[in-house]
């Protein structure tokens, strides 16, 4: 099959969002089992200055209208560290910036006309393509009007939306409506209008050929008032055209038994390298505790109310007035940015806070604390969770969403499970969740040792969501064969 992914994140960038490692990871299996991908993402400033990516102007470009006016698009090509075909699309009026959505908190203005931009170019490249994909395969709002350009100019393509973040939905003015150059009743109820406004992504949910979510959990999530994100409706009316496919874990990049940014590898049998890789993580950042005995929590992560920080804020003090260690690495909401960092100025000696994504203290950090703190409200696949597993990190965690495929509450009755989950969204309930864990680890080093050698053998590889992947394309392409008969 040949399949065309159109993403606004992706590799070679920095992780944004999980996003980069789906994008990096998904292709890269399904090339390995024989299909022809590709990759179209928009070229940002970082892919533009970082010198370590590879590319080449294609020579194609292409105008794009965008209402009355007309803007360039021109292309590039390069390839995945994993060999999967990358196609840039350059408009430096649009992507020559310092953020990809916006900077510090703000959203940049015009993201409905660079977003709408990148789609329609995406399609121009798509059909200059040779020979021309089947599938177009498109992630989350910023390329949620593909499959509405598709359906509405009748081209050849089967489309599948699928949604990652489903509370970031492409909203804006419905005078943007008029950039898509789509015909009026495109913005109708059974559009892309959404309470007077353009939702990008209620245009993808209703136009695709097919909506995957992932997870299953998350699926179910969507359907429902309280994890709809205002969308329930729309999706409970396309509940059948909607998939739940738990996301894999890049263990190419992320694997203690491998992972190049440790001080040492280690494995379920052998830990010394867990131990040199606290020790290194608590030395870099001032955190060295006297005693050995010290527990390490730690959190790579955005900063937004739907990852829990209402919940973490309150804890801080709580958190930090015991013998403990927390490092927390991400950027977000300015006024969680800022009560981290007064935070971390309160107790120096045991807290560390890094607003800037850094790859290399990701994966020290996942190698080096001792339990991650999860305490989302959304979790759609667990990503985070899945990574801190292997690295014999033991998650404590709401359940909710893919959390819940892929976690087991420890039991101590059975001694079964790998990890610590709350059911309630509340910060006493997450509080106790993280008590249980602390106390195992104070009181119990040898159940402590079980439940992270149990945590490592967990396998979340994606051969097997590439595998369900696969069934989707195909059942559409038989549907298209069907048709044309």
């Amino acid at each position: 099959m040949r399949i065309l992914m159109i993403t606004p994140e992706g590799p070679p960038l920095a992780r944004a969002t999980a996003l980069v490692d789906v994008i990096e990871a998904l292709p890269r299996e399904l090339r390995a089992r024989g299909h022809e991908i590709g990759i179209v993402l928009p070229y940002y400033r970082e892919i533009r200055e970082n010198a370590e990516v590879h590319h080449k102007d294609t020579g194609v470009t292409v105008d794009v209208r965008l209402g009355n006016r007309t803007y360039v698009a021109e292309f590039f090509a390069g390839r995945t560290a994993g060999g999967v075909q990358l196609f840039y699309v350059r408009c430096d009026q649009f992507f020559d910036r310092a953020g990809i959505y916006g900077e510090p908190g703000v959203a940049y203005e015009d993201n409905a006309a660079r977003f709408i931009f990148f789609s329609k170019a995406a399609l121009e490249l798509a059909r200059r393509l040779t020979p021309s994909p089947e599938i177009l395969h498109v992630h989350d709002w910023a390329a949620a009007l593909v499959p509405v350009l598709v359906r509405e100019a009748g081209m050849p393509f089967r489309t599948v939306l699928t949604i990652h973040h489903l509370a970031e939905q492409g909203s804006f003015w419905g005078l943007d409506f008029g950039l898509t150059n789509l015909p009026e009743r495109c913005f109708g109820l059974r559009g892309v209008e959404f309470f007077g406004r353009m939702n990008l992504l209620k245009g993808g949910v209703l136009y695709a050929d097919q909506i995957t979510t992932v997870s299953e959990r998350f699926r179910r999530e969507m359907l429902t008032p309280e994890g709809g994100s205002g969308l329930d409706f729309v999706l409970r009316e396309n509940a059948h055209r909607v998939v739940g496919i738990l996301n894999g874990a890049d263990y190419a990049r992320w694997n203690p038994e491998k992972d190049s940014f440790l001080p040492s590898v280690y494995s379920a049998s052998e830990l010394q390298g867990k131990r040199d890789s606290r020790d290194l993580l608590l030395d870099e950042l001032g955190l060295r505790p006297p005693s050995g005995a010290t527990i390490v929590f730690g959190m790579v992560t955005r900063l937004l109310p739907e990852k829990g920080f209402d919940v973490i804020i309150p804890l801080l003090d709580r958190l930090l007035s015991d013998e403990v260690r927390l490092i927390i690495l991400g950027e977000g909401d300015p006024a969680y940015e800022t009560a981290l960092a007064v935070a971390a100025k309160k107790y120096p000696t045991k807290f560390a806070y890094r607003r800037f994504y850094d790859e290399r203290l990701a994966h020290l950090i996942e190698a080096g604390v001792d339990i991650t703190l999860i305490p989302s409200r959304i979790e759609p696949s667990g990503l985070s969770a899945m990574y801190s597993l292997k690295y014999g990190a033991l998650p404590v965690a709401r359940a909710t969403g893919g959390i819940q495929e892929i976690m087991e509450d420890y039991d101590p009755t059975s001694d079964s499970g790998h990890g610590f989950l709350c059911y309630d969204t509340s910060a006493d309930a997450f509080w106790d969740a993280i008590k249980r864990a602390r106390e195992i680890f104070h009181t119990d080093p040898a159940c402590w040792a079980r439940l992270v050698r149990r945590a490592m053998a967990q396998e979340f590889a994606w051969g097997a969501a590439a595998e369900r992947y696969e069934e989707v394309y195909g059942q559409l392409l038989g549907e298209a064969k069907t048709r044309a008969a």
